[in-house]
């Protein structure tokens, strides 16, 4: 079936490529103003190794940890009705638009020495600040959000007489929602899952006050273009641009498969 395109169309699609020219233009533009010889040498650089290795696995265990509890949150969010239900779910996203500098504020007054958690991590000889763990909560604290709405889409859009019908037969709750509701609702479990790890993994502003040192790659890509500019910022912004692309599709090819199985 042909469809008509009219004037009104026409003035959508422009608009459309300007977006798409805004969002893609600065990008291509920092690829091509950096030669490969500039990317491969910052790529050889401990530094520069070493904070890509602690972005990656802190922004993954983040994900990993929270996710435990993100989920059956998610799952009572989509299933259940009760009181302060509406109030939880504005709750859960404000992280998203809170400034994150204030993020890590709130996140470095929760895990400091002098709060609760902080006394109780300093018995096991952590200590958040400065911290790894530290770095991997304030990622968890900014990117979670993703994670809890794609989740409680996901069990939102299985139709509850599935496990009713479950239920029904004999089913534990338990057996039902492993064998019934996560294998269903898993599309959007993983895609929340791949844009909570690809959200803190670029997290900025709540990191840099939890943690200035251990670098994560946002941190140093900011203390580098401080201290010695543009023209070497740049090399390391676009290979962690890169490897950050890697993981997306990969994930995203991961999320693509599942979908198909």
């Amino acid at each position: 079936m042909l469809q008509r395109y009219s004037g009104l169309h026409l003035v959508f699609a422009i608009l459309s490529g300007l977006l798409l020219l805004f969002i893609v233009a600065p990008l291509l533009g920092m690829m091509f103003q950096t030669t490969p010889a500039a990317v491969s040498a910052v790529a050889s650089l401990p530094e520069v190794r070493s904070s890509i290795w602690l972005t990656l696995y802190t922004a993954f265990g983040a994900t990993v940890v929270f996710a435990l509890a993100a989920i059956p949150f998610a799952y009572l969010l989509a299933r259940f009705r009760f009181l302060g239900r509406r109030l939880l779910s504005g709750l859960i996203d404000l992280p998203i638009v809170i400034p994150h500098t204030a993020a890590g504020i709130a996140i470095l007054g929760f895990v400091s020495k002098e709060s609760w958690l902080g006394q109780l991590a300093g018995f096991a000889g952590i200590d958040f600040v400065g911290h790894p763990a530290g770095i991997s909560l304030a990622m968890a604290f900014v990117s979670i959000p993703f994670l809890i709405n794609a989740a409680r889409d996901g069990f939102a859009a299985i139709p509850p007489r599935y496990e009713k019908a479950a239920l029904s037969l004999g089913a534990s709750p338990l057996r039902v929602f492993f064998k019934i509701s996560l294998p269903l609702a898993w599309r959007s479990i993983l895609s929340g899952l791949v844009m909570m790890f690809a959200r803190g993994m670029s997290e900025f502003g709540a990191v840099v006050i939890v943690a200035y040192h251990p670098m994560v790659t946002p941190v140093l890509i900011y203390e580098w273009f401080g201290a010695f500019g543009l023209h070497y910022a740049r090399p390391v912004a676009v290979l962690f641009i890169l490897i950050s692309l890697v993981f997306f599709i990969l994930l995203r090819l991961l999320t693509k498969t599942r979908k198909h199985a």
